[in-house]
């Protein structure tokens, strides 16, 4: 016997679902002993994201002068004292700071005093005041606003100031590669891309610019990437070569949209989002895909997963609260409780503490789960700062976070100069040059053989 379906049957909705590793993910949020308390936080505000971490500790501004920011260990979670020891050596207020992704004890700050310090922190973490930085680098003419670090090359740090330069430095020689002096007003978010050989920022005027890292130079713009006037906030998208945005409209919608920096006359897609208020503060995850977002002022955190293919990004889901977010950041992932599928783990600030949320994909296995844990980033530098400067273009080294390999490297399959390719001015001027150089010599030698070159009499003609 069989059984005819009827035509006018609906389809099993199974036919409709989109495979994905990661649609499951949920959040755990913490126990009341895992939160860290009573943190006396600043009250200084801008665009920065208030707080950063790496896989031992994380950062955050305190009250009190010298512009403090408290450095307090994952493991020690519960009642943070009055008076805790923290860095502290400026002569106003720290906005913001990073810590180094290639060594866990070194973070830099910038300051309402112009200045960059970067600082050393002892093995086992702050027991004591330090005041006295490793090195102290001087060039803004005004307060510092954003810090980042470049994702491949060790010690270059990219600084954003109200003087609307970015400069990008090396810390360990303490001294300035070069500055971008074409925002006319407030810049607003710094990203970098994959390989670190452009950035991306996004200014007051509404233009976002990316920009060829090593020679300063603008490489192309999106005139107006959002009306609204709030602040725009970026994020590159690994290996696929696009950068997502967050902004606002001009009714105050919030809205992401993706770019493909190679056609940027309109973005591949629009993503309407709610009416709220907060700024965004994205988190895109290069391993599995997952793009992270968190409201400044609000309780949710939502993620969607970005493909290759229109329309490019889909939502997941949401982790709500009710708890107010101020700042949020995201552990490297060698730094996550991968036995238990944490795929993620992010520290949402509130107005006085710091509670770890831990993003799970459901299995029933106690087993490693090797096709949701791809290679991640090793926190170990592809190449110095000096190569980097000589036009190295490397992808990021990778790690095998599976207990049983030991920490194994793993070749990054991505291509050396993955990542978005531009021809800079600066390139395009250079192969000119050349192709006019080659043209002359080759004139010349048809010349010196009696050779009429083709086209040449009429031009002199016409001339």
């Amino acid at each position: 016997l069989c059984t005819l379906r009827s035509p006018h049957a609906p389809f099993s909705m199974s036919h409709f679902v989109r495979a994905s590793k990661y649609r499951h993910i949920f959040v755990e949020a913490p126990k009341t002993e895992q939160i860290f308390h009573d943190i006396r936080l600043s009250s200084t505000t801008g665009e920065q994201q208030y707080i950063k971490a790496n896989a031992k500790f994380f950062a955050v501004g305190l009250v009190g002068g010298g512009g403090p920011v408290g450095i307090i260990p994952h493991d020690k979670p519960g009642r943070m004292p009055p008076t805790m020891p923290t860095i502290s050596g400026h002569k106003g207020s720290t906005f913001d700071f990073e810590f180094n992704p290639f060594h866990d004890h070194i973070i830099s700050t910038g300051s309402d005093d112009t200045t960059i310090k970067v600082w050393g922190i002892p093995e086992g973490g702050l027991t004591e005041n330090v005041t006295t930085p490793l090195v102290d680098m001087h060039g803004h003419g005004r307060k510092v606003t954003l810090l980042k670090s470049h994702p491949t090359a060790s010690n270059v740090l990219a600084s954003a100031s109200a003087d609307h330069t970015v400069k990008l430095w090396d810390i360990e020689k303490g001294k300035n590669i070069n500055t971008f002096e074409g925002h006319p007003d407030n810049i607003q978010d710094i990203a970098w891309d994959y390989t670190g050989r452009l950035y991306a920022t996004s200014c007051k005027d509404k233009v976002v610019r990316i920009i060829d890292a090593r020679g300063a130079e603008e490489a192309f713009t999106i005139p107006q990437a959002h009306d609204g006037a709030k602040s725009v906030k970026l994020i590159f998208l690994g290996t696929k070569e696009k950068i997502c945005s967050f902004g606002f409209t001009r009714q105050s919608m919030r809205v992401l949209k993706i770019w493909d920096p190679r056609s940027l006359d309109k973005p591949l897609n629009t993503l309407s989002i709610d009416q709220a208020a907060g700024v965004f503060m994205p988190h895109y995850d290069a391993d599995t895909n997952v793009l992270y977002a968190a409201g400044k002022g609000d309780g949710n955190i939502r993620y969607y997963e970005c493909v290759d293919e229109n329309p490019f990004i889909f939502p997941l889901s949401d982790y709500r609260s009710t708890q107010a977010c101020k700042g949020v950041c995201f552990l490297p992932k060698r730094a996550l409780d991968v036995m238990r599928c944490e795929t993620a783990r992010a520290l949402k600030l509130t107005s006085n503490s710091v509670e770890p949320l831990s993003f799970i994909v459901p299995r029933k296995s106690d087993a490693f789960q090797s096709d949701i844990y791809p290679p991640t980033f090793a926190g170990m530098p592809s190449h110095t700062a000096d190569e980097w400067l000589a036009g190295a273009d490397k992808p990021p080294v990778l790690v095998s976070v599976d207990p049983s390999d030991n920490g194994k490297i793993v070749e990054n399959t991505a291509a050396a100069s993955s990542g978005i390719q531009i021809r800079t001015k600066a390139q395009i001027e250079n192969e000119l040059k050349a192709a006019l150089e080659r043209i002359q010599l080759l004139e010349k030698t048809l010349d010196d053989n009696g050779i009429a070159v083709p086209g040449a009499a009429a031009a002199e003609a016409s001339s």
